[in-house]
């Protein structure tokens, strides 16, 4: 990568697209091909293909993708895995039939099975069934890994592609979604904590017991963990992986309470309440935690805590005219 590099960030609306830009921009680049999607829709294979003959961009990061809860998954399960096939396909394939060497596909930590042993190494990939709520999905991001990793056998060698893959634990940050039925966890409590310090309520009921432990990762993170991935020269990148298990887990490196987390976060948005736990509500997984050694060994850490991250995060929710008025 060079200050003249034509990159191209795919899904860069999204928050760790923004993010990964906000990298790029810092680390000096200037010459960076976005396109939204009323300009170049990413499952028109038609259209992707035209949109990578104009541009032939040096880099991609391909972190376009169709996202939800769990209730959208459960609900629109078909346009999951379908849109984010068709997105995957054809960004990587037409990135290698113009001649791209270097693209960086963004997963997520639900690739692994649902029991898979914590903390979960890349090794996980494929050991075992899948969270049934969420494996349209997950199907589509384990093919993302496949497709690049196919690409890099057939093609490394003869047309010197390098495709690699990242994914990344629980993210948060700015540009991440508050809707009040849809977003993760993270968000989710920051409408809380924001909405019950307005309405002066006395106690926020968290659903669960609060037992369970999760891993979060501040976006900006994410963003500087994909932006080294992709430049890491190839022997290295090589050294620490392996032809068919070539992704990488990003992750914080260690988790905290679903307690803990409401804690931090009531901290955060300054909620002065009680908070309670309803234990008759489901807990889910009771813990999730990505083994990112891997990714430490290539001479990567996470920087930013969740006691530094969290009050962004808040100000990012204030900002985006998602929160109820103070007064």
């Amino acid at each position: 990568m060079t200050p003249q590099s034509k990159i191209y960030v795919a899904g860069h609306r999204g928050m760790v697209g923004a993010a990964i830009i906000r990298t790029l921009q810092q680390q000096g680049q200037t010459h960076i091909v976005t396109r939204t999607h009323a300009e170049l829709d990413l499952t028109n294979q038609a259209a992707v293909s035209a949109f990578f003959d104009a541009e032939k961009p040096d880099q991609v990061y391909l972190a376009a993708a169709k996202v939800g809860g769990i209730h959208a998954n459960n609900t629109y399960p078909a346009e999951f895995i379908y849109q984010n096939l068709m997105m995957e396909a054809n960004v990587i394939h037409q990135a290698w039939r113009v001649g791209v060497q270097k693209l960086l596909f963004l997963g997520s930590s639900c690739i692994y099975p649902k029991l898979a042993p914590q903390p979960m190494t890349e090794a996980a990939l494929l050991t075992g069934t899948l969270e049934p709520t969420n494996e349209p999905y997950a199907i589509a991001k384990i093919a993302g890994i496949k497709l690049c990793e196919s690409y890099n056998r057939q093609y490394g060698a003869s047309h010197g592609v390098d495709y690699r893959s990242v994914m990344p634990t629980n993210l948060y940050g700015p540009g991440d979604n508050y809707h009040p039925e849809n977003s993760h966890v993270i968000p989710a409590l920051i409408r809380r904590f924001h909405e019950a310090k307005v309405n002066n309520s006395p106690i926020v009921t968290i659903w669960g017991t609060g037992t369970p432990c999760r891993e979060f990762l501040y976006v900006d993170d994410m963003a500087a963990a994909s932006v080294h991935v992709m430049n890491l020269a190839p022997a290295t990148y090589g050294a620490h992986t392996q032809p068919m298990q070539s992704h990488i887990n990003v992750g914080y490196g260690s988790d905290i309470t679903i307690a803990q987390l409401a804690q931090a976060v009531s901290q955060a948005v300054g909620y002065q309440g009680k908070i309670d736990f309803d234990p008759t509500k489901p807990d889910g997984s009771p813990r999730k935690l990505m083994d990112s050694s891997r990714l430490n060994a290539l001479g990567w850490q996470a920087k930013v805590s969740l006691q530094e991250g969290l009050p962004v995060a808040y100000q990012d929710f204030l900002n985006s005219n998602q929160a109820l008025p103070t007064s």
